[in-house]
Formats: structure tokens, sequence, C-alpha cells
């Protein structure tokens, strides 16, 4: 038989409020208070400001000029011929030319080859040369022929000549 001590005291109306007031209604005016923030919160973000703009007059072309072949050709041979440039520059220059839509000038070429042998960058230089057409491959005979005074000159050989042509 348990004696009296042991028995377990229900929680008595003492213990269910804080500063006179009950705890559940306590409980309830924050769960509230909480609540209403968050709902006109949510209104408030969910409101549309209206937004103004003043009419402006639009136009349908570019402010940039167009750069003729003769000036681009200029722009990326002078870039390559640069005493200073450096093998990230070289890279860079390289990664450029290669994402346009098109088969730069074999004297294009030739400015980025010297830079890589100003640069002593032989790997540079083959990879000039496997990417030189694209996809454009009956182009290669001709940048090769146009390109094969410079190559000997350097003593930088083709992708044919060192057998890496055929992967």
């Amino acid at each position: 038989m348990r004696s009296a001590s042991s028995v377990p005291v229900p929680f008595s109306r003492a213990h269910t409020k804080v500063a006179g007031r009950p705890l559940l209604s306590l409980f309830h005016t924050m769960l509230r208070a909480a609540l209403s923030r968050s709902i006109s919160g949510i209104r408030s973000a969910a409101r549309v400001q209206p937004c103004f703009t003043a009419p402006v007059e639009s136009r349908s072309y570019s402010h940039v000029v167009q750069e003729t072949d003769e000036e681009f050709d200029a722009r990326w041979v002078t870039y390559f011929n640069k005493p200073d440039i450096d093998a990230w520059e070289l890279r860079k220059g390289v990664n450029t030319l290669v994402g346009y839509d098109l088969v730069p000038e074999p004297k294009i070429l030739d400015a980025a080859l010297r830079a890589c042998r100003r640069l002593d960058d032989f790997a540079s230089a083959v990879r000039i040369l496997e990417d030189k057409a694209g996809p454009h491959k009956e182009i290669y005979p001709y940048v090769i022929q146009e390109l094969r005074p410079t190559l000997e000159e350097l003593g930088i050989p083709t992708p044919e000549e060192l057998g890496i042509d055929k992967a």
C-alpha cells in the first residue's frame, strides 16, 4: 500500500497562472500577437505596389559600332603582338577568339603562334593549330599553307607531323 506522501499531486490551479493571468490565456495572447504580425506581413508583401514609369522612346538599333573585318584582324594581331603578353593573356585571347563563330585569318594565327614562341609555350601553339578551322575542315589546308613559313621559322610542327591528328 502506498503512503500518502508518495501519491503524485495533480497540478493545482496555482501552477497555471503567470503574473496573475491564467497560463492558457497568456499562451493565446502570445499566439494571437505572433499570427497577426505574420498575417499583416504577408498582406503587405502580397500587395501590388503601383509602378509608374514615364514613357521612354525606344530604339531598335544598337549603340555599338560594327567593327570591320580589317579592324577585327588588326585588333587581334595587336593583342597577340604585345611584347609583355603573359601566358594567361595568351590563353584568354585564344579562348575568346575560338569562342567567336569564325575562322581567324592566318595573320591572327601567325601573331598568336609568335606569342607562343616568345613565351616558349609549345603546347598552346599545337592547340592553336588543332583548333585552327573549327568544324570547317576544308579550310585547314589553306590555313596551313598560309602558316607554313611561320611554322618553319618558329620550328613548330603541325599536328599531322606530330601524329596527334588521328584522335
